[in-house]
């Protein structure tokens, strides 16, 4: 039973992906339908259309496999070794940097967040 729960919300986020498809090419919006479709995905739940758990399953069968999906893009960077020739350092140096950058920010968003609903709760209570 759970490998059938688990189908078919795989099936719904294919649906999503169609309809984010669907509307790139009929409003020409300058998006992936993919993109479209997982803004579609985030707009349902945050306003609570469907809930969490029925595409939660579905959804960690592709995080489970995401990392097979990047293969592809990170072999494709090898056939262009010439832009990246003497300045590899740099490269490094902008990764490593950009990352720290990512890492601050998420994080000071993510507190902040935590902080504003631990104080919505205090006044609720």
């Amino acid at each position: 039973m759970k490998i059938i729960i688990t189908l078919l919300q795989v099936g719904f986020l294919y649906i999503l992906f169609l309809a984010g498809e669907f509307l790139r090419a009929k409003l020409s919006i300058p998006l992936p339908g993919s993109i479209i479709g997982l803004l579609v995905l985030w707009g349902l739940l945050s306003i609570q259309i469907i809930p969490l758990r029925w595409v939660e399953k579905g959804a960690y069968v592709f995080l489970s496999t995401l990392p097979l999906y990047l293969i592809p893009a990170t072999v494709g960077v090898m056939d262009y070794g010439h832009v990246f020739a003497g300045k590899g350092s740099l490269l490094i140096l902008i990764t490593i940097g950009s990352t720290l950058i990512t890492m601050v920010v998420a994080s000071l968003v993510s507190q902040s967040i935590a902080k504003r609903h631990v104080k919505e709760e205090g006044t609720l209570s």
